[in-house]
């Protein structure tokens, strides 16, 4: 399984972006697709979640502010963040489960700027 993020940049705060990732096979194959973010200095941490049946969920700092969805036809899933705030800034990855394992996709930059 390949999985390549893009749709990172800099931004300022209050700015919005969208991140795409998209797979090398049938998305709908997936348990479960994952954005997560690592800041410098900090540990990885998950942001969103959509689950095979649809349904997602989100830390809490992001809540309302971020959306995660995918699109099976393009076998790609999205995170279109808005509000973004400097302490978003981190890289973020994209990951499928795929039976037990967790496939991860290189990650792409988002900066926010104050």
């Amino acid at each position: 399984v390949q999985l390549q993020a893009s749709g990172g940049g800099v931004v300022q705060a209050g700015g919005s972006l969208t991140l795409s990732c998209a797979a090398s096979r049938r998305i709908f194959t997936f348990k479960a697709m994952s954005w997560y973010r690592q800041a410098p200095g900090k540990e990885r941490e998950l942001v969103a979640r959509i689950i095979g049946g649809g349904s997602t969920d989100y830390t809490d700092s992001v809540k309302g502010r971020f959306t995660i969805s995918r699109n099976n036809a393009k076998n790609t899933m999205n995170l279109q963040m808005h509000s973004l705030k400097p302490e978003d800034t981190a890289v973020y990855y994209c990951s499928a489960a795929l039976g037990s394992t967790n496939h991860w996709g290189q990650g792409t930059q988002v900066t926010v700027s104050s």
